[in-house]
């Protein structure tokens, strides 16, 4: 397993690299000058000059990506244009937010898909497996922020029961944290119990129709032992994968739900970093998205050695 782990932390290094440098040179390709912008409408070309110096806008493109490149491995992701303020700072401020809305939602997520896909895969045909592929084609197809709209209209505006908008803290309590992320959480899980729900769907009817299944049977084992002990560990294992890319989208994709609910997390601040046209923190937010992205798939390949013994022995 620690040969396993070794591999694949020194894969994730170049993939960085890579990372690193597509999302460097696609921040160029946005349109308009970010010197003329923090200048203002009114400055004189002389001033806008002087910012860009300052900024070291006007070095070259090799030069401004080695400069990124030393900073980031200082852990510097460069001052925000926008608010003068060092971008991984303010990232870390709005962390806390992001990662209690992915929590929750997770947890939704694993409540509702794990359950569905393990009803729908063992009775293949039944209406419980009829309901659960209908449920999940509508998970699937349904925006995450008309959902949200939605429950906003219900349990907000109609039944009062909680809150539409804000984040409170966890230090002020469980049920105040909890209940300002019950609603975006809600509506971002059960996009993702979908597709978690479909995947050990399809892997359950896979796996109930292996030989060492039908020989636990045969065996005289009950239809609980068999798929517990059995079968849903093997089919866990791609399910797994989605599991993780699910993880590492609610990370660094709740843009949309998060100014719906006005949560003040990674989305929000690049909503506004690329209204404003702030370079630096769009590159620490998109920086943020690829690492965590590679963290989980980090971590998906390890519970694959986990799941599946062979994948050691392999490596």
């Amino acid at each position: 397993m620690l040969r396993l782990i070794g591999q694949r932390l020194l894969a994730v290094l170049p993939l960085l690299l890579i990372a690193t440098a597509i999302t460097f040179g696609l921040i160029f390709l946005i349109p308009g000058d970010p010197a003329h912008r923090i200048a203002g409408e009114s400055a004189t070309p002389q001033q806008i000059e002087a910012v860009r110096v300052d900024l070291g806008l006007d070095q070259p493109v090799v030069v401004q990506y080695l400069d990124f490149l030393g900073g980031l491995a200082r852990g510097d992701l460069g001052t925000s244009f926008t608010y003068q303020a060092p971008v991984l700072e303010m990232i870390v401020d709005r962390l806390p937010v992001t990662v209690s809305l992915t929590l929750v939602s997770v947890l939704v997520a694993l409540a509702v898909g794990i359950p569905a896909g393990i009803i729908g895969g063992s009775r293949p045909g039944s209406w419980q497996d009829r309901t659960t592929s209908l449920g999940s084609t509508l998970g699937v197809a349904t925006p995450n922020f008309v959902l949200g709209l939605i429950l906003v209209l219900v349990f907000s505006l109609q039944l009062k029961a909680l809150p539409a908008t804000g984040y409170a803290p966890l230090a002020k309590g469980l049920w105040p944290w909890l209940s300002h992320l019950l609603l975006p959480a809600i509506a971002l899980g059960l996009a993702a119990a979908a597709e978690i729900a479909r995947q050990l769907r399809s892997s359950m009817i896979d796996v109930m129709q292996q030989d060492y299944v039908r020989t636990a049977t045969a065996k005289g084992l009950g239809r609980r032992a068999v798929l517990w002990k059995h079968a849903l560990k093997n089919a866990f294992i791609p399910t797994a994968t989605v599991l993780g890319m699910q993880i590492a989208f609610l990370l660094g994709g709740t843009a949309v739900i998060e100014s719906v609910f006005g949560l003040k997390g990674l989305g929000d601040f690049a909503v506004q970093a690329v209204l404003s046209g702030d370079l630096p923190a769009i590159q620490g937010v998109v920086i943020f998205g690829v690492f965590a992205t590679v963290v989980m798939s980090l971590l998906v390949d390890i519970s694959y050695g986990y799941l599946n013994p062979r994948t050691r022995s392999a490596a």
